[in-house]
């Protein structure tokens, strides 16, 4: 089968007006251009990098959802309501309770709508800081979120829907009201002042830049990061130029488990853990429940003051994480065909990671860690060579604060109050996940989210023509 290749389009053609201007290409964008189509407005969307997708490209775990089709059909029963406890958990009692709500009650509608749009997903693996597997990804465990953006692109090329790379939103335009009515564009055939009845911010987080986290988290200037180079936070100026309200800007994520031994930093996908991976320090010792949230994890490695840390999988691990394939081909994966030959590849005691293993192959046949309390991602030991391990340190991988949105995605200004014709959705908006977001849910966040936005836009228009 030929790989799909999507061509956007000429900057050209870009129209005087629209019924609705989306700004960023990844997983939100995407998913409210199509459901915006689908309920007939029309629609752009400029992106201003050269390639789409953005950091939903570099998703690799799955979407969580709670109560979905696919679950009752592996046969496991959830709710809604532990789905919400642990996510509120996780992020420090912190997140904003409605947006968790909406964000909880239409989990399982957001996998649906995918399949009905070709893009299925139709296996389960679990996340730090939750009790079921929740996170939904494709049947062939491969990386979730290139798999989204590639269904997406599929659907929005079917529908014609226009797409324009290079093209940097760098204005939001209003009218004597202070209502969106537009957006200035900048393109690789000039500026461009486009008209629009409603505009959505979809364009990402600030992990990438420099100059945020240090004005928001100086610790963290020297950490590198898992974020593609286009997430420098273009949408929160964008939105502060408007007056609209940030909130919570210093609640930035470090996922515990990125190889940045190399120039390009690779995110080690959570599933990795949720699959039966662990992880030990030099002496080839476990030190932390590797399934807790990813504060906790980051800190454990960073505490342990070595350089990082090491996880340690087998080949029915492996065989259960499609990514493990890829990341043993740019070779960031140690091999051993027995336990002691790994050791020795990575400067660990042998014996110490002969024990290690032994004990935490006991933990998972009596599904009981009583060294670290771990009970989820035990679904199989590790006792199937040839066995890997792959260096990790914590990495800068997500900034859960942004702009201040009520659950219809509306964006509201420092007092509060709504600004007509203006939506945000996706890592640029915040509030949802409190101090920590856990794995999985920034997935079904662009999609629950998206699908709103597309929603609650086709609302608005139709109220106003």
């Amino acid at each position: 089968m030929a790989k799909f290749v999507f061509t956007p389009n000429d900057s050209a053609q870009i129209a005087d007006n629209y019924d609705a201007v989306i700004v960023g290409a990844g997983g939100a964008g995407l998913t409210a251009a199509i459901q915006a189509h689908e309920l007939g407005l029309k629609v752009a969307i400029f992106e201003k990098d050269e390639k789409l997708g953005g950091n939903t490209n570099r998703a690799s775990s799955g979407m969580n959802a709670s109560e979905s089709l696919v679950q009752l059909n592996e046969g496991i029963i959830d709710d809604k309501a532990s789905f919400y406890q642990e996510t509120l958990q996780g992020g420090g009692l912190l997140n904003d309770r409605d947006l968790l709500q909406y964000f909880v009650d239409h989990s399982a509608i957001a996998v649906s709508w995918l399949m009905e749009h070709g893009i299925e997903l139709t296996n389960l693996t679990i996340t730090g800081g939750m009790s079921k597997k929740r996170a939904h990804r494709p049947a062939s465990m491969a990386p979730v979120g290139s798999y989204l953006v590639t269904g997406a692109l599929k659907e929005i090329q079917k529908e014609q829907v226009p797409v324009f790379n290079q093209s940097k939103v760098s204005k939001l335009l209003q009218d004597n009201t202070g209502k969106v009515n537009g957006v200035e564009v900048e393109t690789t055939s000039g500026i461009k002042k486009v008209g629009a009845k409603v505009v959505m911010l979809a364009s990402g987080g600030f992990g990438a830049s420099k100059e945020l986290i240090k004005k928001y988290r100086p610790d963290l200037t020297e950490y590198k990061t898992t974020n593609q180079p286009g997430a420098t936070g273009d949408g929160l100026k964008l939105a502060s130029d408007v007056n609209a309200q940030l909130e919570q800007m210093e609640f930035i994520q470090v996922h515990p488990t990125a190889q940045t031994d190399t120039d390009h930093v690779y995110l080690i996908g959570e599933g990795v853990r949720g699959e039966g991976a662990i992880l030990v320090n030099k002496s080839g010792k476990r030190f932390v429940n590797e399934l807790d949230t990813r504060k906790i994890v980051s800190d454990a490695i960073t505490n342990l003051h070595e350089d990082g840390a090491y996880l340690i999988l087998d080949q029915g691990i492996r065989d259960h994480f499609a990514a493990v394939d890829f990341y043993d081909h740019v070779g960031l994966v140690k091999h051993g065909a027995t336990l002691a030959e790994l050791a020795d590849e990575i400067g660990a005691d042998a014996d110490n990671l002969a024990i290690t293993v032994a004990t935490w192959n006991k933990a998972v046949a009596a599904k009981d860690d009583t060294e670290f309390g771990r009970t989820t991602g035990m679904d199989r030991s590790i006792d199937q060579g040839p066995y890997y391990a792959i260096h990790i340190h914590p990495a800068i991988h997500y900034t859960m604060g942004g702009i201040h949105i009520n659950p219809k995605t509306e964006v509201l200004d420092t007092n509060g109050k709504v600004i007509k014709g203006l939506y945000a959705a996706g890592e640029v908006s915040g509030g949802l996940h409190g101090n920590n977001r856990i794995g999985g849910n920034s997935i079904a966040e662009t999609v629950v989210f998206g699908r709103q936005a597309g929603i609650q836009m086709t609302e608005f228009v139709r109220a106003n023509n």
